[in-house]
């Protein structure tokens, strides 16, 4: 009997289902589904330790299966990543606000997919994203004004900001920043999940989950983390100041 952990693959398209299982074999024990009908009745029968589903599927899309797994007590501890497409930004806010314990988006990267697998599997008490230190200016597009502060660290799920403009949990904004020796800024769209209250002549500090974010700006995000992260870290509990996720 296999006792390895494992991993359920749920995507109507073949090649995505072999790519993922090639690059996930070593991780766990992988189980595969063609749709989200066929899925959801292996997420009931073999109760897996995380979900890889893909967003668009001909039967259920990936989101509502998400929330239909969310919404049953028997199955909803079981973590959900769901995959998106690379040219619909709007595809990973549909998957956010579906209750996706992580998004990824295609092209699906080998060392970004295993990393957020693995993130579920190697430890009980799950940590944050991985993150590292960013120093930018952001520009935050408010309904009626435009607020501007600065980057302290950034994960693929979110960004911490210095601002001296006090802003709610739950706003949504635009975001306009630059990794460095970038040709282009970046232009997610994210959600205040937390703040931190400024001491008297100190910012404050706001941690913001990414919504509407394209694939292109994704990888970019995903390349710059894993290029500027050490190893040890990753295996490291998360420091303070850490991002929405």
């Amino acid at each position: 009997m296999d006792t390895r952990r494992s991993i359920l693959i749920i995507d109507d398209a073949p090649l995505f289902r072999d790519l993922e299982s090639l690059f996930l074999a070593r991780s766990g024990r992988v189980i595969t589904a063609r749709d989200a009908t066929e899925g959801l009745a292996a997420l009931r029968r073999e109760r897996p330790d995380v979900a890889v589903i893909d967003l668009h599927m001909p039967d259920m899309n990936g989101d509502l299966l998400c929330r239909a797994i969310k919404a049953d007590a028997e199955i909803a501890a079981t973590p959900v990543i769901l995959v998106t497409g690379p040219d619909a930004p709007e595809d990973r806010a549909l998957a956010i606000r579906a209750g996706a314990d992580d998004v990824l988006s295609k092209p699906l990267s080998r060392v970004t997919l295993i990393h957020a697998v693995n993130r579920f599997l190697r430890s009980p008490v799950l940590r944050g994203l991985a993150r590292v230190d960013l120093e930018t200016a952001v520009r935050i597009r408010l309904p009626d004004e435009d607020a501007w502060g600065t980057a302290r660290n950034l994960s693929r799920g979110g960004i911490f900001i210095e601002l001296e403009h006090a802003i709610s949990p739950h706003t949504e904004v635009a975001l306009e920043f630059r990794l460095p020796d970038a040709t282009a800024p970046l232009a997610p769209t994210a959600q205040v999940v937390w703040h931190r209250p400024s001491a008297p002549g100190a910012p404050m500090g706001l941690g913001l989950q990414f919504l509407a974010l394209d694939g292109a700006s994704a990888q970019q995000i995903d390349a710059f983390v894993y290029e500027n992260l050490p190893t040890a870290a990753l295996t490291q509990p998360p420091r303070a100041g850490m991002d929405a996720r």
